[in-house]
């Protein structure tokens, strides 16, 4: 036990639960899109981490990977990795994000792929949105990016921003 100096008030203790408060977005793989969901929904970015009780980062989140055979890979790791165990206490999944990888319908195999992801957690998938390919705010914002938001507590106004 070390002296107290006067003046100097004790360390803080660091911090040891994830926050209730917001949503963080995991990446099951780089590039899969949690940046733009951060940008357009809110909730904080993750990247391809599990978030931190020491930066008091959420501890509901949601897993996105792209519509590819390696995103669906990256997302059946990173669910296998929850299922035996290997996060932080606290954190609680709400679902996987699934973003399209290119325009137009899968290819039947990553279909199926999805459907057993689906019978794990709730899957949200976000069509394929050309503008933001260029980093730019699309027109309007696709009903099932709306549908995530509602299921992520959070309320985007209707160009898909925060409010």
């Amino acid at each position: 036990m070390s002296a107290r100096t006067p003046g100097h008030s004790p360390e803080p203790q660091p911090r040891r639960y994830l926050s209730d408060e917001g949503i963080g977005w995991i990446a099951a793989h780089g590039g899969a899109g949690t940046t733009t969901l951060a940008r357009l929904l809110g909730g904080t970015d993750l990247g391809c981490r599990w978030p931190d009780a020491a930066l008091a980062e959420p501890a509901t989140v949601m897993l996105v990977g792209r519509t590819n055979a390696e995103g669906i890979r990256a997302l059946s790791r990173a669910l296998n990795a929850l299922r035996e165990g290997r996060h932080p206490p606290g954190m609680r999944l709400t679902g996987l994000v699934l973003l399209a990888d290119a325009p137009g319908r899968l290819p039947m195999a990553l279909s199926r792929r999805i459907r057993v992801l689906r019978s794990v957690a709730p899957v949200h998938r976000v069509p394929w949105v050309p503008e933001w390919r260029l980093g730019r705010q699309a027109r309007t914002t696709p009903k099932a990016v709306l549908r995530l938001a509602a299921a992520a507590g959070l309320r985007p106004d209707t160009r898909g921003r925060p409010s």
